[in-house]
């Protein structure tokens, strides 16, 4: 029993080893890529962007004479109103042209009258036939002309030298605060005493916040509008201003334009020269197309999306725009209702079929 049981299992090994399976056909795989529909939405995005305040108006106040300080009436931190006097110059030389110019314009002044009174006597006289012959007449016009010339440049040169005195007294243009002194009593000042100024005045009532926005956002800003900004001095509080003025060029450096908003300081909170923080809102003017980051590949080729035609990929060149969370926004020739992968790779090459 033993040997029959032997037999038959060499019989079936040996049947087995004589049949052999024939191959599978091998079927190429299509990768499943998963796609998505082109959506147009408008992006409603911020950027916040660095700014400066510095005060409305802000000047620097030089003598322009060469003089003394005779009084200092102000001080760092004063407040000061339009006109109000805030440092008196001396300069005895001054004085001394004055008095001459003043007596030289009396002088002149009374060689016209006579001139003028001869003339006029004359005048008269010729009204009488043959009393007065009709070239001391125009000699005496001629005269009087002269003199009244001169009576005429000796006013102005006193006019002159009372102008140069007003500049003895500095003072304030506009209403405002002291924010820097650089001279003291008895100081001598003149256009070329330094380059420092006595006094620098800047108004804080009111404060211009500047900011540089990027080229590719400038088109999502306009005139009057509303903004907020923070500063690191006063943590937690916003605050709020419109556009005010807009460059309209960029500039050559920063490639970037100017934007101005006015700032109604109240409280005087702010101050000039705080570095803040500005939130720009970013609102499409109209729908443009969105697809997920994923669906966007950057290469050395260039930044594209795969499209899906008739079941294959397809390269579009693209342009990124605006990011928000998971989507970017994006530029080209795209085809409306159009598909395309939603995660793309360099790995996935034109043609590839997409199950």
């Amino acid at each position: 029993m033993k040997n029959k049981i032997i037999a038959i299992f060499v019989l079936a090994l040996a049947f087995g080893c004589g049949k052999k399976e024939e191959p599978k056909p091998v079927v190429d795989a299509v990768p499943e890529l998963e796609k998505v529909a082109l959506t147009k939405e408008k992006l409603s995005t911020e950027m916040r962007v660095p700014a400066e305040l510095t005060g409305m108006r802000q000047v620097d106040l030089f003598a322009k004479v060469a003089s003394f300080v005779k009084e200092l009436k102000v001080d760092i931190g004063s407040e000061v109103k339009q006109g109000q006097l805030l440092i008196l110059l001396e300069a005895p030389e001054i004085s001394s042209q004055q008095s001459a110019a003043e007596s030289r314009l009396k002088s002149q002044e009374a060689v016209y009258l006579a001139s003028k009174a001869t003339y006029n006597r004359l005048l008269e006289t010729s009204k009488v036939e043959g009393t007065v012959a009709k070239n001391d007449l125009d000699l005496a016009e001629a005269r009087k002309n002269s003199d009244y010339a001169q009576f005429q440049a000796a006013r102005a040169s006193y006019n002159e030298v009372g102008n140069v005195r007003n500049y003895l007294q500095i003072r304030a243009p506009f209403s405002g605060i002291v924010t820097s002194r650089n001279v003291n009593l008895g100081a001598y000042v003149g256009p070329s005493s330094g380059a420092l100024p006595l006094l620098s005045i800047q108004q804080q009532d009111k404060l211009r916040l500047s900011v540089f926005v990027p080229e590719q956002y400038s088109g999502y800003l306009k005139e009057g509008d509303k903004l907020t900004f923070n500063v690191k001095a006063l943590p937690g509080q916003k605050f709020t201003a419109k556009i005010a003025r807009m460059s309209g060029a960029l500039d050559a450096r920063l490639r970037s334009e100017r934007v101005e908003m006015d700032v109604v300081n109240v409280g005087k909170k702010l101050l000039p020269g705080m570095v803040a923080e500005v939130v720009l809102p970013l609102n499409a003017p109209e729908a443009t197309v969105v697809v997920p980051k994923t669906a966007v590949v950057t290469s050395s080729e260039g930044v594209y999306v795969l499209l899906v035609e008739s079941g294959k990929t397809k390269r579009a060149q693209v342009t990124r725009g605006r990011e928000f969370e998971d989507k970017v926004e994006i530029f080209g020739e795209l085809p409306d209702n159009g598909e395309v992968v939603k995660i793309a790779s360099e790995e996935i090459k034109d043609g590839t079929p997409v199950k």
